[in-house]
């Protein structure tokens, strides 16, 4: 890939190794439009856990991460995991801008309404969701997490994902009073318009949030080289 290329494209790296959840999230995105010039690629680190669910899983891939990010130039890089591993290091070590998932969509979703609700994967992600949420002062804006019990292999099954998506999604609307819902594993966001079509109300996909914050910061930073 010449350097013209690196200049203006979003990598946007799937931290497990699971070949099929990075087509998901390629999938999900499919629906968006960058500005002319602008491209996403989305890349697999195949030396990631197949899923990453616990902390052990987030630690692991810290380092990896970064160092697939330093070994592949782009313009910009989106963590695409809602655990945002290895996010403070990659910005620490890079010069170009990087975007995690989750921060993006919680970001995004305080756009869309007053209090956003997150639906997990498994009971154990919740506490580190409470935390990247408090570490960008909007806890008071978080209606609700609630965890849907699967795994990221088990949500690449449709009808089981979107049906437990939905019967949580109405708890965290209905009982929380989310007004608006984050989808918080890479994997759901391809379900994203059905979601919210049934539901009826804003429904934030992180892949998606993640790549236009990134798209935004490269065309301010386009604006200023000129």
């Amino acid at each position: 890939m010449d350097m013209q290329q690196n200049t203006r494209r979003i990598l946007v790296l799937n931290p497990n190794s699971s070949l099929a959840v990075t087509d998901k999230m390629r999938e999900g995105c499919q629906e968006l439009r960058l500005p002319p010039g602008q491209e996403v690629t989305f890349a697999t680190l195949a030396s990631g856990p197949a899923g990453i669910e616990t902390q052990r899983d987030v630690e692991s891939v810290v380092l990896p991460t970064c160092a697939y990010f330093q070994a592949n130039p782009a313009a910009a890089y989106v963590i695409g995991c809602f655990s945002d591993p290895g996010l403070l290091l990659a910005r620490e070590e890079l010069a170009a801008p990087v975007t995690g998932i989750a921060e993006a969509s919680f970001f995004a979703a305080m756009t869309l309404g007053e209090r956003f609700g997150i639906v997990s994967i498994k009971e154990g992600s919740i506490a580190r969701h409470r935390r990247a949420v408090g570490a960008i002062g909007a806890t008071a804006r978080l209606a609700g997490d609630r965890a849907l019990d699967l795994g990221v292999a088990d949500l690449l099954d449709e009808e089981r994902s979107v049906g437990r998506i939905l019967e949580v999604g109405r708890v965290l609307r209905d009982k929380d009073r989310a007004d608006v819902l984050i989808l918080g594993c890479a994997t759901m966001g391809v379900y994203r318009a059905r979601i919210e079509t049934t539901l009826g109300v804003p429904v934030v996909d992180p892949t998606q949030a993640a790549i236009v914050q990134a798209s935004t910061q490269l065309t301010e930073l386009q604006r200023e080289d000129r």
